[in-house]
């Protein structure tokens, strides 16, 4: 029945020319790529740590570790790493299951062994399961999601943290109701910066085409000068037009050595002794351990040089990180689309990118507190709007639908399941789909059937495929069971390299069933299995 293939040592590709070897051979990109992610991950990791209900700077500890130690422990050149948006409803319960922020911070530790642990088992490989159709889905559902989260912040009427990536925000609304509710509360001063940003962004990918020095300096960058410019002016010409300050970056003040060392938070050690502390860890650790997967595989999509990211490694160092993270005070981090696909969008090269981020925060967090709270988020708003557009593109839909049904259906479930519930759910429900197409192709693939025109034709042939699995039972006992009978059969497994236990034991019950129908049977290349009952 098992023919063993031969295994040859695959061949070593070299990669090709334009691809950095070095993370210093690309700085005058990398840096400006770290720059505009800096800018977009600030306000986000602020804002995940208020929807947690954890201390301020516990995002922005986990920010800085996600870009100065994970971007070099990780194999992946473009990936972002930061807390999480998909774990705030998890760190909330937990807050209120442990009793503290110090518990949950225990429970982090646990959750980084666990993702060692995983990357040990090379539990990785879950990553390449993922059908292309159900991750381009994801990008486009976030990308949708970017743009319809970020309008209420980009007039200056946003009620819900800067990062909300849910259809059920937390205070009631969905995220329709709050685009509604947006419009009828526009801040006139966010709304004109907000335009005036999004002009710029549409404007320097064209002007910088045409002038070279323009090419390095990030259109981001560009938003974030004038719009704090802007808002100064407003300040003097028309203070109507004043930006309130909860429109406004908020970032903690550190002017002493003696406030820098109070943000560090030290885990709660006794709260190992509560059985609760371990379920909360293998939540978070299983959790951020899929947002990771299905971020990395969206961002090796991504890639202009379409490197592919060592999943195994890739959990080592997210656990190397939540340790760090939960040892520091931070909050549980995982690998993030969002800032990954603002780095791409940049231009952003190498890891050298993700941890120029990283400094930036560390510095941001020290000295640049006055600055950086000057900047509105409606000008942010309008960087995420670009990121959003250049994930969900109209162009996208088309190659999916000209792709057929088995592509374009998965691609837009995932799209409406992620739209209308969370990252997790979304991405489960369009893998349903996906793997409904794939059950039918094994059930329409499995043999070859061949009828003669007549009895002294020859035998019904029913030649199997090369691989036949437990997928191909129903289809072959269907196409068994419709034999005629007084029939000459032929079931042909000569040329199958594998042939499944339970497709066997169905050819088996055939051949006991046979003589009772007149059919005459031969099985070729079939062992015979014994079969319960006789």
């Amino acid at each position: 029945m098992l023919k063993t293939p031969s295994v040859t040592e695959a061949p070593v590709l070299q990669q090709p020319p334009n691809v950095p070897t070095s993370p210093f051979q690309t700085l005058g990109k990398d840096l400006p790529a770290g720059l505009v992610v800096f800018l977009v991950a600030l306000p986000l990791c602020l804002g995940i740590s208020l929807a947690s209900g954890a201390p301020l700077l516990a995002g922005i500890i986990a920010g800085i570790i996600g870009g100065v130690v994970v971007s070099w422990v990780s194999g992946s050149q473009l990936s972002v790493s930061g807390p999480a948006a998909g774990l705030t409803a998890i760190i909330l319960s937990a807050l209120s299951t442990l009793g503290s922020f110090e518990a949950v911070l225990a429970a982090t530790v646990l959750a980084g062994v666990l993702q060692l642990v995983l990357g040990v088992a090379k539990a990785g490989i879950i990553g390449l399961y993922f059908p292309t159709s159900v991750i381009r889905g994801m990008l486009a559902a976030i990308g949708l999601i970017l743009i319809l989260k970020q309008i209420p912040h980009f007039v200056g009427a946003d009620s819900d943290y800067f990062e909300d990536m849910d259809f059920l925000q937390f205070n009631g609304q969905n995220t329709f109701s709050a685009i509604q509710s947006a419009m009828g509360g526009i801040s006139a001063g966010s709304a004109l910066v907000g335009l005036v940003s999004l002009a710029i962004l549409l404007s320097w990918d064209t002007l910088s085409k045409h002038v070279a020095f323009l090419r390095l300096v990030p259109g981001a960058l560009v938003v974030v000068v004038i719009s704090i410019g802007l808002n100064s002016l407003l300040d003097v010409a028309a203070p109507v037009l004043r930006i309130r300050p909860e429109h406004l970056v908020t970032l903690p003040s550190i002017t002493a050595w003696q406030d820098f060392t109070r943000i560090f938070t030290s885990p709660d050690w006794a709260a190992f002794q509560r059985p609760a502390t371990y379920t909360v860890a293998f939540t978070i650790g299983i959790v951020a351990s899929l947002e990771t997967l299905l971020s990395v595989e969206a961002v090796d999509k991504l890639d202009p040089h379409k490197r592919v990211t060592p999943t195994n490694r890739e959990l080592l160092a997210q656990g190397v990180g939540n340790i760090l993270s939960g040892l520091l005070g931070g909050l549980p981090m995982t690998a993030v689309i969002v800032r990954s696909s603002a780095n791409i969008n940049a231009g952003g090269q190498t890891r050298m990118s993700a941890f120029f981020h990283g400094l930036l925060l560390l510095t941001s967090l020290l000295f640049l507190e006055p600055v950086l709270n000057r900047i509105p988020l409606s000008a942010l708003a309008a960087v995420l709007l670009m990121v959003g557009f250049k994930l969900t593109k109209p162009s996208l839909y088309r190659t999916q639908w000209k792709l057929g049904w088995q592509q374009f259906l998965p691609f837009i479930v995932t799209i409406i399941a992620i739209l209308f519930t969370d990252l997790l759910k979304g991405v489960t429900v369009g893998l349903v789909v996906g793997i409904f197409y794939i059950l039918k192709a094994n059930y329409e693939s499995a043999y070859f059937l061949s009828r003669p025109a007549s009895q002294a034709g020859g035998p019904i042939h029913l030649k199997l495929s090369e691989q036949v699995s437990f997928l191909n039972k129903a289809s072959i006992v269907k196409v068994l069971d419709e034999l005629p009978p007084n029939s000459q059969v032929l079931i042909d497994g000569s040329d199958s390299s594998f042939i499944d236990y339970d497709v066997l034991e169905a050819i088996e019950n055939f051949r006991l069933s046979a003589p009772e129908r007149g059919i005459g049977l031969e099985l070729r290349g079939i062992q015979q299995v014994h079969v319960l009952g006789h």
